[in-house]
């Protein structure tokens, strides 16, 4: 569990970085790596909106484009009462790129659950149907 606590608090970093003028609605990620490296990533607004990138799909591009590969938990911080999980465009990033990992939801007031992908993510599309 301490190492949740890690990644929430590297997540709960993150957030502060986040570029929400639109929604105001700040989130941060931690991915961990199996070689112990935690990337972070926070959400960054666009005013298209459909340009706008979640953090948790930040921390998995960056960790991908440092040379990283295969990772056993992310965190994903908010700022609000109920746990917010990620989008569905990012369960399919974390299910590309990290697999059946720990989800580890959080908020700022220390409220915290862990999911794996495949509990929120039960059918996911990948390369088997290829």
């Amino acid at each position: 569990m301490s190492d949740h606590n890690t990644l929430l608090a590297a997540a709960r970093a993150a957030r502060e970085n986040a570029h929400a003028p639109y929604s105001n609605f700040r989130v941060g990620a931690a991915l961990r790596a199996k070689s112990g490296v935690v990337y972070t990533g926070c959400n960054v607004e666009n005013s298209t909106y459909g340009l706008t990138v979640c953090a948790e799909r930040v921390a998995i591009f960056k960790a991908i484009s440092e040379g990283e590969r295969g990772f056993d938990a992310i965190a994903v911080v908010t700022d609000t009462d109920q746990l917010t999980p990620p989008c569905g465009a990012c369960r399919q990033i974390i299910w590309e790129f990290c697999g059946d990992v720990d989800i580890i939801l959080g908020n700022l007031k220390g409220k915290s659950e862990t999911h794996r992908t495949s509990t929120l993510f039960p059918k996911p599309f990948d390369s088997s149907f290829l």
